[in-house]
C-alpha cells in the first residue's frame, strides 16, 4: 500500500507541475511577447518540454511517470498495470492537473477558478490530437523497449516538436485537456471543445497500441511500473 500511495503521489505531483509549466508559461509568454503569438508559443513549448523531461526523470522510478490517462490505459491493455491501479492513476493525474492549473493562476494573480472561452474545434484539430497521441504512445513504447534511459528526453522532444507540427499544439493528454478547460488563458480550451479532443486522444492511443505492439512484437517485454 505504501508503494501505491507513493506512486499516486508521484502521478499527482507530476501532473500538477506539468500543468503549472503549461499554463504558467503560457501566461508569462503572453504577457511578455508583445502580441507575438509565435514567440509566445515557442516559450510555452520550451517550458513544457523541459518540465516533462525533468518530471519523467524524477517520477519514473516511483510511478512510471505516466501523467496521462491514455498512457495508463495502454499500460493496462499491455497487462503491465492492474485495472484498479490504472483507475487510481487516472484519478491522481486528473486531480494533480487541476490543482496545477489553480496554482498557476494563483502565482500569476489570475482568478483561481475559471472556465476557458478559447474554442478549439474542427476536423483538423481533432485529427491533430489523434496524431499527437498516436505519436506519443509510439515514442513511449519504443523507448521503454529499446532505450528506457532515453524515455524522458524522447517524450520531451516529441512534445516540443508536436507543439509545432500539429494544428492543435499537441495536448495529447485527457488530464491536460480537462485541466486546461479550467483556464481562460493562453493555454486554455473551451469546455465545449474538450470532449472531441479527449475522444481523439483516446482513439489515437488505442491505434498506437495496436500498431506498435505489432511493430515491436519480437522485442522484449515492457517493464511493469513499481
Amino acid at each position: 500500500m505504501t508503494t501505491l500511495r507513493r506512486a499516486l503521489a508521484a502521478e499527482a505531483l507530476g501532473g500538477a507541475f506539468l500543468l503549472m509549466a503549461v499554463v504558467g508559461s503560457g501566461i508569462m509568454a503572453e504577457r511578455l511577447s508583445g502580441g507575438n503569438v509565435a514567440l509566445a508559443l515557442l516559450a510555452n513549448t520550451i517550458a513544457t518540454a523541459a518540465a516533462l523531461i525533468v518530471l519523467i526523470t524524477i517520477c519514473g522510478p516511483v510511478s512510471g511517470a505516466h501523467f496521462n490517462p491514455v498512457v495508463s490505459l495502454v499500460f493496462w491493455l499491455k497487462g503491465a498495470l492492474p485495472g484498479a491501479r490504472a483507475l487510481a492513476y487516472v484519478a491522481a493525474q486528473m486531480a494533480g492537473a487541476i490543482f496545477g492549473v489553480w496554482l498557476a493562476h494563483l502565482m500569476f494573480g489570475e482568478p483561481i477558478f475559471q472556465l476557458s472561452t478559447r474554442l478549439r474545434g474542427g476536423l483538423g484539430l481533432e485529427a491533430s490530437e489523434f496524431v499527437a497521441a498516436f505519436g506519443l504512445i509510439g515514442v513511449i513504447l519504443g523507448t521503454v523497449r529499446y532505450r528506457p534511459d532515453m524515455t524522458a528526453a524522447a517524450v520531451g522532444l516529441y512534445i516540443a516538436a508536436a507543439y509545432w507540427f500539429t494544428a492543435s499544439t499537441s495536448f495529447a493528454n485527457p488530464a491536460v485537456t480537462l485541466a486546461r478547460a479550467l483556464s481562460d488563458t493562453f493555454a486554455g480550451i473551451a469546455p465545449v471543445s474538450a470532449p472531441a479532443f479527449i475522444v481523439s486522444q483516446t482513439l489515437g492511443a488505442l491505434a498506437a497500441w495496436a500498431v506498435f505492439e505489432w511493430l515491436f512484437k519480437e522485442a522484449g517485454t515492457c517493464p511493469t511500473p513499481p
